[in-house]
């Protein structure tokens, strides 16, 4: 049995795990946003240069005529 003594000690150990559990219970949060984050990132990364290759493999090449390949007026 805990002693009147005693009671302190355990409500100051018993603060103390529960003040390191919230901090490592935020630090999981933080570092699975941040992960959640970067994925994101990368999966808009990634679409962007499968469209960017999609358009540049359905454009076709534009010609150009330079001044002296032109025709000229007979």
């Amino acid at each position: 049995m805990i002693g009147p003594q005693k009671l302190p000690e355990l409500a100051k150990s018993l603060g103390k795990g529960l003040a390191e559990f919230k901090k490592a219970s935020e630090d999981f949060q933080r570092n699975m946003q941040e992960e959640t984050r970067r994925e994101e990132v990368e999966e808009l990364i990634k679409k962007k240069q499968a469209e960017e290759s999609e358009l540049a493999a359905t454009e076709q090449p534009k010609e150009t005529v330079s001044p002296d390949d032109s025709k000229k007026p007979a």
